[in-house]
């Protein structure tokens, strides 16, 4: 499972990246927090298209960052997510 946050200066580019990842299985639990649980295939697709497509429109003040959190053990709180479980109980 991979968790990509972003903070992408220009709305146009913004937009786009966000339906990308939409349209790729991503779940969105905040603004710019999005949750991709899929295949190692759509995962590694997903990482070429970022770096391939998206990169080279970023702006110096944007940044996309991926955590691979594959075996890690995670808690939400809060209505960050519109889920009635867990992923992992601690």
């Amino acid at each position: 499972m991979l968790l990509i946050s972003y903070d992408i200066q220009n709305d146009k580019i913004r937009t786009k990246f966000a339906k990308m990842l939409t349209k790729n299985g991503a779940v969105r639990l905040q603004y710019s927090v999005y949750e991709v649980n899929n295949t190692d295939r759509v995962l590694n697709n997903l990482r070429i298209m970022i770096e391939e497509k998206f990169a080279k429109m970023f702006e110096s003040g944007d940044s996309v960052i991926i955590f691979d959190v594959s075996g890690v053990k995670l808690k939400k709180y809060g209505n960050a997510i519109h889920r009635d479980t867990d992923i992992v109980y601690f």
